[in-house]
């Protein structure tokens, strides 16, 4: 490989890119906008559920209960009601995603030991929010049933009992249990795979399209050479962009990055060059850059956000998809990045998944190099 020929061939790409401000512009301005708006709009937190409670004990515990809900974060008592109706006409206009039925024995059956029951009513239309919603509801009767029946077990024995387990919880790497923590590291996968496989995927077809492949197939230019000139101008817009979001989520979302920064550098170079030969591959595979940009679209922002643990977890997941998950490398560079940003992890445990992406970045500019050398033969 002469490295002359590489270098006036990235050189060519370079003022292609420069002279495409539009363009470029968009592959600046799309991750700051990705990141600001999934960052802040997509949230897994589940908090302020708005709730109507229909309270038919009218006692101080009944009262105390419904104080409670009002106290936690997690619920929003919206309306106190005397009857069944604006619960359901609540649900039916999704004004309302839970409600809290006190039934008139509750007080009565807490003093004398017997279990009290609280009907809780919850919007099943929404099944993960619902189920959520339905655990934080049942902890808050739990516990405060729990407290009310202790007290008055002690008030009947005249001394103070306590329960037997006290569990303590204690939460690692994201005590907050912050969604922004979990979903900005991987927005930052997912818009790296997106922009570079997009951008350069157009590349080769463009040469197509525009007339000037023959002239390129004329000169001495090998297909190593045209792959890795090509790739270069697109591999420093990629690097711009991992600043780009580097910044936004560590200054703006505040998510802490604990880990070595030059294995953060070092694994998303090698992530940025294999995503990019595949947009060689997929644009060397195509005539027209409206054939190769869906395909580049299709193989790389659907695997990275599906399949990638970015959001869904793989584990759950069925065995068949979980086998095809085991292909896409945007899979392996999330949990570099995660194990990085909030566990502080290095390359004795993340080596695995980056010997992956080395092999599947040396795999794909081989096949992209052999489609090339196909097209110049």
């Amino acid at each position: 490989m002469n490295f002359r020929r590489t270098r006036a061939m990235a050189r060519k790409e370079f003022l292609h890119v420069l002279r495409d401000p539009r363009s470029l512009i968009s592959a600046l301005m799309q991750p700051l906008i990705m990141l600001l708006i999934f960052g802040w709009a997509l949230s897994l937190d589940v908090d302020r559920i708005p709730t109507i409670v229909y309270d038919l004990d009218k006692t101080s515990e009944s009262r105390a209960l419904i104080r409670e809900f009002r106290g936690s974060r997690y619920f929003q008592i919206i309306e106190e009601t005397t009857s069944y109706q604006p619960i359901v006409q609540g649900m039916d206009k999704r004004i309302c995603l839970l409600g809290v039925v006190i039934p008139n024995d509750y007080s009565r059956n807490l003093d004398l030991g017997k279990e009290a029951q609280v009907q809780l009513l919850v919007d099943g239309s929404d099944s993960n929010t619902a189920s959520i919603a339905k655990g934080y509801a049942e902890s808050v009767v739990q516990a405060f049933s729990q407290r009310v029946r202790e007290g008055a077990q002690s008030t009947r024995a005249g001394s103070v009992l306590h329960a037997g387990v006290a569990p303590q919880v204690r939460v690692w790497y994201n005590p907050d249990l912050l969604s922004q923590f979990f979903i900005v590291p991987g927005l930052v996968v997912v818009i790296l795979a997106i922009v570079s496989a997009n951008l350069s995927s157009l590349t080769i077809a463009r040469e197509w399209e525009n007339g000037t492949m023959e002239q390129l197939l004329s000169t001495p230019v090998r297909p190593a050479e045209m792959a890795f000139g090509k790739m270069s101008a697109y591999f420093v817009v990629g690097l711009v962009d991992m600043a780009i979001c580097l910044a936004v989520g560590v200054f703006a979302f505040g998510v802490p990055i604990k880990g070595s920064f030059l294995l953060l550098i070092a694994s998303s170079c090698v992530f940025l060059f294999g995503a990019i030969a595949f947009g060689i591959f997929i644009s060397a595979s195509n005539r027209t850059q409206l054939t190769a940009y869906q395909m580049g679209t299709l193989t790389s922002f659907l695997p990275a956000f599906l399949l990638s643990g970015f959001i869904y977890s793989i584990t759950n997941m069925p065995r068949v998809i979980q086998a095809i998950a085991l292909f896409v490398p945007a899979r392996y560079f999330i949990n570099i990045v995660r194990g990085i940003f909030l566990k502080g992890t290095g390359l004795e445990i993340l080596w695995s998944d980056c010997l992956l992406l080395v092999g599947y970045a040396v795999m794909v500019f081989f096949f992209a190099t052999r489609k090339l050398r196909q097209k110049v033969a």
